[in-house]
Order: C-alpha cells, then structure tokens, then sequence
C-alpha cells in the first residue's frame, strides 16, 4: 500500500533553488531544496507534517490525483501516514464508528484509536489480520 501527493517543483535560475508546491491540496510553495533530491525530501516531511496537522485537529483535506505535468513527481507518504489514512478511509466506507471498530477487534477504544493515528499507528500482524476480517480488504497481500 502506498500513497503519494503531487508536487510540483521547479528550478529557480535566479534563487538557484528548487522550489516545492502543491496546487489543489495545499496552495503556495510548501518548502525549497537545494537540490531536486533535497527537494523531494523536504516535500515529503512538508507534506507529511501538513496531513498529521490536518488529522490532528479534524481538519477536512483531500489527496489530489497524480498529475502527469513534466514538473510534477508523486511524493511517497510515510507508511504508519499511510496506514492511518487507509484504516480511517476503510472505517468511514464502512460506515463505523471508532467504537464500533473497537469492539469489532475486541480492543479498547483507546488502542483503535491509536492505530488511525499517524504518529502512533505501529500494528502486529495480529492486529492486521482482524483489521482485514472486519473489512475485507487485504492491507498486505504477499
């Protein structure tokens, strides 16, 4: 499972930098590299720290499509970011509470509530497992 924002960045003859935004999900430039590797890296803790935000305070945001522009480049989420938001994602579409998923699993609110948490989602397989019985998606097919 992977998820990606796009950015589009670009070079600055004049500043010699390579500058980071995302049009559609977090308007105006979001951070700069010195390099475009830099930059990517920078756009990928920018973007990560701006999702956890987001979480964090129920803030509503959506992940723009991939865009194909010669400038953009698909910039990899952390993976327990990943998680969460698949997890969140799959208990919304299944119409659940955080309770009702809890219960599901037979674990206390608590625990459930941190694995949709980015910073501290950190799942067993055996946690997996019942997370993929409860809604009938593989989270990791090998």
């Amino acid at each position: 499972m992977k998820a990606t924002v796009p950015c589009k960045i670009t070079y600055s003859e004049t500043d010699k930098r390579w500058y980071v935004e995302s049009p559609g999900f977090y308007d105006g430039i979001i951070t700069d590299g010195e390099s475009l590797e830099h930059a990517k890296e920078m756009a990928a803790e920018a973007v990560c720290g701006l999702i956890e935000t987001y979480i964090e305070h129920n803030i509503p945001f959506s992940i723009p499509p991939a865009n194909n522009g010669a400038d953009y480049h698909a910039i990899p989420l952390e993976p327990g970011l990943t998680f969460a938001l698949w997890l969140r994602g799959q208990r919304k579409s299944h119409n659940m509470s955080l309770a009702d998923v809890a219960e599901k699993m037979g674990v206390k609110y608590q625990v459930y509530q941190k694995l949709e948490n980015p910073r501290t989602a950190n799942p067993t397989l055996k946690t997996l497992c019942k997370i993929e019985r409860i809604f009938g998606n593989e989270v990791v097919s090998l």
